[in-house]
């Protein structure tokens, strides 16, 4: 029996593994090479108020690739949720998805290129069962003072040949097609790595290094079809004729941007990134994650709902597309407590509910529809889950709620779309002022409104319409930095003060108002700190100066700042203050305050002022902050006040 043959026989024996299962393989597999398994972190970042969302594996770890003694060493690995707010409008194809699983493995100055690419291979076609046959690599091309990496392809050359596969590496660009190849080298856009982007971006002093991707051949006919736009076009492996799935990614974080180019780093790193729905896409042979078997049953649930089936018509498969997705995410959300409102991370948890409600109406559904949806969405995950289930009437009621309001908007919705027509004149021309002010004041999407205008013999204004979204985006996005600029990422001296401070304050707060009071949320920046708490009060002026007092007090006492590594149990029982409702490994870094004795050998937990889960920065002693006050105590949300303070 021939080799090809064997391979395929291997991959139709791993099509009977779920999705689920591909999850536990991958840890396992990893586990069995020596890496600790850490829970998922949760969808909204603590303590980073540069972004609104985890969105990506990495995320949570940037911390520990920067040089961060991880608490359980120096092989990681995890299945992350990830959520990116920015891939709402991307929803509808058959890939995009605002939710996923990011299947991640870290090397902290261990292993390297070899090592994980080797048992890259032989997960994804041993352990999975993918055909080789079908997997192209890209790597890095080279720019200025940064060599090609030609060691990365070498090395996955060397494993398709371990199979009889014959990996010819390509150089030349894209435009010019995929020739016989299947190692091909792109530029620094496409298989490169920093925090800042591509390397010419980079600011002095930020690591990076080159990648290595993965994809996934769905066959020539995905983008040759006669109807494809992709037709006449020259196919390569980064194209978007729908060929081609990127799998996973492999990033070699090797570099240091310096004044005078580039230096290796001396800890190098390794971070791979694989889209758990993706890999199982592969695994399927499905080019529509949306057919892979995690959205089985709320598949079945939005059949039910509509009398429709999945797949029979193409407006109607976008419109399950978006609900499904949306409904996805927006539990998970609600989870991870963005509950549904007009700022921060509730707007988007709001505006994917309204869509989803939107949707339904192209799939004929005129009632509420979406709670055996999220039942569905419950139940299929959560095994990996479990805070899904504990969770589950308050996720549900949130919803149901944001359901029925917005059947209501939709309503208003479409009666002052009978107003603007009512103004139209023989140019036959919604503006575009109008179609934004339906979009802006109702929620009402621009298709809503294309499809109602069509209906009618009507155009829109889109130029116009386009400009005034332009300019509400560049209002919003300039408010989003001036609000989040600074923020605890940067590491500073001020906002390192300011995040020791942080801890002093929460406990002064429990001192005085109670130990119910727990924190709901926080931005620190170099200028201010701010804290979210559990309180139902306005603080009187009394308790505001018993804070500030308790604070200075600490802080004048001059009390060291130390960290451990101690086992999770260990600091639930000390007391240790941690993010509600969030998932921890089995070591955990704490950060304990005082006494005056205190050292990393011996941290006198019993005798510290505060005890927190935290992965830092701080300062070392209190005496380095200066003088505690707050500025302004004030209403969030139900039951959470807001402080703002400084430190002069």
């Amino acid at each position: 029996m021939n080799l090809h043959l064997l391979i395929q026989q291997a991959q139709q024996l791993h099509k009977y593994m779920t999705t689920i299962q591909l999850r536990d393989a991958y840890l396992n597999f990893f586990k069995d090479r020596g890496h600790a398994i850490i829970p998922s972190a949760s969808l909204l970042p603590e303590n980073d108020p540069t972004t609104l969302f985890t969105g990506s594996g990495m995320q949570p770890m940037v911390p520990y690739l920067l040089g961060q003694p991880h608490p359980l060493g120096t092989r990681i690995s995890d299945s992350q949720k990830s959520f990116r707010s920015q891939d709402i409008e991307e929803v509808g194809d058959n890939r995009h998805t605002t939710f996923f699983e990011m299947l991640g493995n870290w090397s902290l100055g261990d292993y390297f290129k070899k090592e994980q690419i080797e048992w890259m291979y032989e997960f994804l076609t041993k352990t999975v069962g993918l055909n080789p046959n079908r997997l192209y690599i890209t790597c890095f091309r080279g720019l200025d003072s940064i060599p090609k990496d030609e060691e990365a392809a070498g090395y996955w050359q060397a494993q398709f040949a371990k199979d009889g596969i014959e990996a010819p590496i390509v150089d030349f660009p894209e435009e010019n097609g995929m020739g016989d190849g299947r190692i091909f080298y792109y530029n620094e856009k496409k298989n490169w790595w920093s925090r800042a982007g591509v390397p010419n971006n980079m600011p002095v002093g930020e690591p990076g290094g080159p990648d290595t991707e993965m994809f996934w051949d769905f066959g020539a006919q995905m983008g040759l079809h006669e109807q494809s736009q992709w037709k006449d076009e020259p196919c390569h492996v980064n194209c978007d004729c729908g060929r081609f799935m990127e799998i996973g990614n492999n990033v070699f974080m090797q570099y240091q941007k310096t004044a005078d180019g580039f230096i290796e780093l001396p800890q190098r790193n390794v971070d791979f990134g694989g889209g758990l729905e993706r890999i199982a896409a592969a695994l399927f042979d499905t080019p529509d994650v949306f057919k892979i078997d995690l959205f089985d049953t709320m598949r079945e649930a939005l059949e039910t709902a509509s009398g429709k089936k999945y797949g029979e018509n193409t407006k109607e498969t976008y419109a399950f597309r978006v609900i499904l997705d949306h409904i996805r995410a927006s539990t998970f959300l609600i989870s991870d407590n963005a509950l549904p409102s007009n700022k921060d991370q509730g707007y988007f948890t709001r505006r994917m509910i309204r869509r989803a409600v939107r949707f339904g109406r192209d799939l004929g559904i005129n009632t509420n529809f979406i709670t055996p949806i999220t039942d569905a969405v419950i139940s299929t995950y959560e095994g990996q889950y479990p805070e899904l289930r504990e969770k589950a009437e308050i996720i549900k009621a949130e919803i149901e709620k944001e359901e029925t309001k917005f059947r209501r908007t939709l309503e208003a919705g479409m009666k002052q779309f009978e107003i603007v027509i009512e103004k139209v004149g023989e140019s036959k021309q919604i503006s575009g002022v109008d179609a934004f002010d339906l979009l802006q004041s109702f929620g009402f999407p621009i298709e809503v409104t294309q499809e109602l205008a069509t209906e009618r013999g009507l155009t829109i204004d889109m130029a116009v319409f386009a400009a005034e979204k332009q300019r509400h985006q560049e209002l919003s996005r300039t408010a989003s930095e001036g609000k989040f600029k600074g923020g605890l990422a940067d590491a500073s001296e001020a906002t390192t003060k300011l995040h020791t401070a942080h801890h002093l304050l929460l406990k002064a707060l429990q001192i005085v108002l109670g130990p119910h009071v727990k924190q709901r949320g926080s931005n620190i920046t170099a200028e201010r700190l701010r804290i979210d708490f559990v309180h139902n009060d306005k603080m009187t002026d009394e308790q505001k100066q018993e804070v500030e007092r308790i604070v200075n007090e600490q802080i004048a006492l001059d009390l060291p700042m130390t960290r451990s590594i101690i086992p999770k149990e260990q600091a639930e029982q000390l007391g240790a203050e941690h993010e509600f409702g969030a998932k921890y490994p089995d070591m955990v870094s704490v950060y304990s305050l005082g006494p005056k004795g205190a050292t990393v050998e011996n941290p006198q937990f019993e005798n510290a002022f505060s005890i927190e889960f935290c992965g830092g920065p701080h300062v070392e002693r209190t005496g380095n902050l200066g003088t505690f006050k707050i500025l302004k105590e004030e209403a969030s949300s139900a039951g959470v006040r807001r402080i703002k303070a400084i430190l002069e």
